[in-house]
């Protein structure tokens, strides 16, 4: 260990002061140096070269619970207690922007639903539960609004919708898209907040052709559709860390990639033991 700290350290303090300050000599480090590496040490390596590349596939989301998952869906062999301490020591952690939830307040255009969710965020199966909501993406064009559409079951995103203004189409396309997808979702509940997108007389009109149960959460209680505004949270903190996209175009293309190619499929959700949205859907229909 003293060598090693020696060896991290010699870019910042001259090697005779630190093999004095330790109590060794410089020909025992030299000799410490030209050793090959132990083969727990060699693990290490490449344990910590594996997860640098996975840290960089899933845009460093990732704490040790889910980068262990990985590593041994990987192939590699090591306790979670030794992938946190590696990823502590090489600086690899998930990084987080710093924001504050807001609980948005729509003007009303129609009465809104009642509140069938009431909070029970899971489903039994696919295609019983969806929650639906938008955001908005800050580029230097301006805003770039997004709606979803999530399968409570297993958390996919099933449907979106990116548009430049915020009309009742962009919740429509959305909606229709999940229906494209996943097939007939009749009887399905659908919740929303209370925005005017959402109580607009096309978008119910929609729910009823499709043979849906339209929910809306109560006034202000952004609670209400707590799983939605986690997505958001989440897919903002891992695309963008705080920070802003160029054009709307290049944030059209990251979203689609982080919703198609990397959450979908790739991103490992603690809700479902550690399975991507997909995978847990295919396993369970299995």
């Amino acid at each position: 260990m003293k060598y090693a700290f020696i060896r991290e350290q010699r870019p910042h303090h001259p090697l005779v002061r630190l093999c004095a300050a330790l109590g060794v000599s410089r020909s025992g480090y030299y000799d410490w140096l030209a050793r090959a590496p132990s083969p727990r040490a060699q693990v290490n390596a490449a344990l910590v070269n594996e997860m640098q590349q996975i840290h960089g596939e899933v845009y460093r989301s990732y704490g040790s619970p889910r980068m262990h998952v990985e590593l041994l869906h990987r192939g590699y062999a090591a306790s979670r207690g030794r992938v946190e301490r590696l990823m502590r020591a090489h600086g690899i952690r998930a990084e987080r922007a710093n924001r504050h939830r807001r609980c948005r307040r729509h003007r009303e255009v129609q009465p809104p639903e009642p509140n069938h969710l009431d909070r029970q965020f899971h489903a039994a199966g696919p295609n019983q539960k969806w929650v639906s909501d938008i955001t908005f993406i800050e580029t230097r064009q301006g805003w770039l609004y997004l709606a979803i559409v999530l399968d409570l079951y297993s958390r996919a995103i099933v449907g979106w919708s990116m548009r430049h203004r915020l009309t009742a189409d962009i919740v429509r396309d959305a909606l229709h898209m999940a229906v494209q997808h996943r097939g007939s979702a009749k009887g399905a509940l659908v919740h929303s907040d209370q925005g005017s997108q959402y109580t607009s007389k096309e978008y119910r009109q929609d729910l009823a052709a499709f043979g849906m149960i339209p929910s809306m959460s109560r006034k202000g209680e952004c609670h209400d559709n707590a799983v939605a505004e986690s997505f958001f949270h989440t897919m903002k903190d891992e695309l963008t860390g705080g920070g802003m996209f160029r054009t709307r175009s290049d944030a059209r293309q990251a979203i689609f990639r982080y919703i198609e190619l990397f959450y979908n499929r790739k991103r490992r959700h603690s809700y479902l033991g550690y399975q991507a949205p997909m995978a847990y859907e295919r396993m369970n229909a299995a």
